[in-house]
């Protein structure tokens, strides 16, 4: 009898070592913010949400770019423009003679310089007025130096200039549009739903489309259909923009103790906690903790509130894992979930209750230590 109790023992407890389960307890959880891993664990409360919702409104092309200055009339290496040079009568210079080289009437008279390219080293020539450096210039900075050089030479000089082709004030557009392109920016100030329309539009549904405007050394990215929703994102181009158009669509993995354990797809715009929740199944009655439900995430460092003192795991590219908690079991909790909003590669994760992994144990109890009490019970 001695031994048939040790032997059960001895298999009771390989059965608490062997107990299935899929995820760390709650307990587990929370007791890893004081380990050396110092995994920062948040609870979701109002104030902690509200202070979110603050920080993610700026999280907008609107808020992250300054406005585009106007600069399509800088003139640029490749540029080609078209000079004509006007004289009061009686014309001197330019109006003295027409193309065929026959005496014109003493008029004003218009005289059109053939179409020419600013050079690769920025320079243009003008006849009279010599060889100009025009890179850089702006349409009235280019007509006044015109005008000055050919005063002493014309009489009472005018000048106008004319942009046929702008090759260096435009925007690049990438990606997943019906045609990548070059696109000009004209004085209208072409915005960023202009310039994916000049390229034929995106290729996939907007809800699945994320745009990527690189000025610079800044890239940022927002979902294509939080800009057609926002009139404030769709913000004016300036030159030397690349609009990339990325198909990405997004997700969130639900695991533990949900209707269903899978990744799941959800709109551009976003998506709650109480709506995740929903699209996974809910909480199962039997097994989930309802004080135990978890979102992990990793954040911005910059857009953390740690202390300096406070030693924090950082990946490679500079982000920090965060788990935030919310207890179901707390009516106020409802409308919490409705406020906190998903993120792409989010983990949700339901743990199981205490009793259901102490009814795991009494299934495999029932299963292992039973059978063998009573195979030595028979040999007794």
């Amino acid at each position: 009898m001695f031994r048939t109790g040790v032997l059960a023992w001895s298999l009771a407890c390989g059965a608490c070592a062997l107990a299935p389960t899929d995820g760390p307890a709650t307990r587990d959880i929370v007791a890893e913010q004081q380990s050396q891993a110092r995994i920062k664990v948040v609870d979701l409360t109002p104030d902690a949400v509200g202070r979110m919702r603050m920080r993610d409104t700026r999280r907008t092309f609107a808020d992250h770019f300054e406005p585009a200055r106007s600069r399509t009339d800088v003139l640029g290496r490749g540029d080609i423009v078209a000079i004509t040079i006007w004289e009061a009568p009686p014309a001197t210079l330019f109006g003295s003679m027409d193309t065929t080289g026959s005496m014109a009437p003493a008029a004003a008279k218009a005289t059109a310089l053939p179409e020419q390219t600013i050079d690769s080293n920025g320079r243009l020539i003008v006849p009279f007025a010599g060889s100009i450096g025009a890179a850089g210039m702006t349409i009235p900075e280019l007509e006044s130096t015109i005008v000055s050089r050919l005063k002493s030479k014309a009489n009472e000089p005018q000048v106008l200039v004319r942009i046929v082709r702008n090759t260096t004030a435009d925007v690049t557009v990438v990606g997943d549009v019906g045609s990548s392109m070059r696109v000009p920016l004209t004085p209208k100030g072409e915005r960023l739903l202009d310039a994916l329309a000049a390229a034929g539009g995106v290729r996939q549904s907007v809800t699945k489309i994320t745009v990527q405007i690189t000025r610079g050394d800044q890239v940022f990215s927002m979902p294509l259909d939080a800009v057609i929703r926002d009139p404030r994102q769709n913000i004016a181009l300036q030159a030397g923009d690349v609009v990339t158009a990325l198909y990405q669509p997004v997700s969130f993995m639900a695991f533990g103790a949900t209707g269903k354990n899978e990744e799941i797809g959800f709109e551009g715009q976003g998506i709650s906690l109480a709506q995740a929740l929903a699209r996974s199944g809910g909480l199962l009655d039997s097994r989930a903790d309802a004080r135990g439900v978890f979102v992990f995430r990793l954040e911005d460092a910059a857009s953390l509130a740690v202390a300096r003192d406070e030693a924090m795991p950082v990946t490679a590219d500079g982000r920090v894992p965060v788990v935030y908690r919310i207890d179901m079991k707390d009516p106020a909790s409802m409308f919490i979930a409705q406020q906190f909003s998903m993120r792409d590669k989010d983990m949700l994760y339901v743990s199981n209750a205490p009793v259901a992994d102490i009814q795991k144990l009494a299934n495999l109890f029932y299963t292992v230590v039973f059978p063998a009490v009573s195979v030595g019970t028979q040999f007794r």
